[in-house]
């Protein structure tokens, strides 16, 4: 069922160099379908406990983070008025690696190139644990959303499209 991809991620390094303990999970990566409700459906996990990570640039250029359920969308209005913009927009697939050091479908929170203000859905708090990408396709961490909350200098926010 699940593939070993092997080595650690940055992610995991930060993890382990600051002590948290976290646990993983693996699963078959399918590359036409890269999307966080394939790996939910994989790991036979409820898909509202599985996060997803994506980059938006505000109107002054800056990036931002917002982790969010895999089954949801961002809403863009939100996500601009807890970030302090008029509005934003998603980065363009083919920035994510220059701009964060991972790929679509690898994107974590934990460990890009540059820490960049980073939101969390607020529906985290509903669960014990949340899973998001440890770094690679078909490799998920699962942390307590207050832990990755402190890790990412994280703040949770209403930043779902109703």
């Amino acid at each position: 069922m699940a593939k070993k991809s092997g080595g650690k991620t940055n992610a995991m390094r930060i993890l382990d160099a600051e002590g948290i303990e976290y646990r993983m999970a693996e699963y078959e990566v399918d590359e036409s379908d890269l999307s966080g409700v394939h790996a939910a459906e994989e790991l036979g996990v409820p898909e509202e406990t599985v996060f997803k990570t994506l980059v938006a640039r505000g109107d002054g250029g800056e990036l931002f983070v917002f982790i969010i359920p895999v089954a949801e969308n961002l809403d863009l209005k939100k996500a601009a008025s807890v970030s302090g913009n008029k509005r934003i927009e998603m980065i363009h697939v083919r920035e994510l690696l220059d701009l964060t050091g991972y790929v679509r479908g690898g994107c974590s929170p934990i460990g890009m190139k540059k820490s960049y203000p980073t939101y969390i859905d607020e529906t985290a708090q509903l669960y014990d644990e949340i899973y998001f990408s440890a770094g690679r396709r078909g490799t998920q961490i699962i942390l307590k959303s207050d832990i990755l909350c402190r890790v990412t200098a994280a703040v949770y926010a209403d930043l779902i499209k109703m």
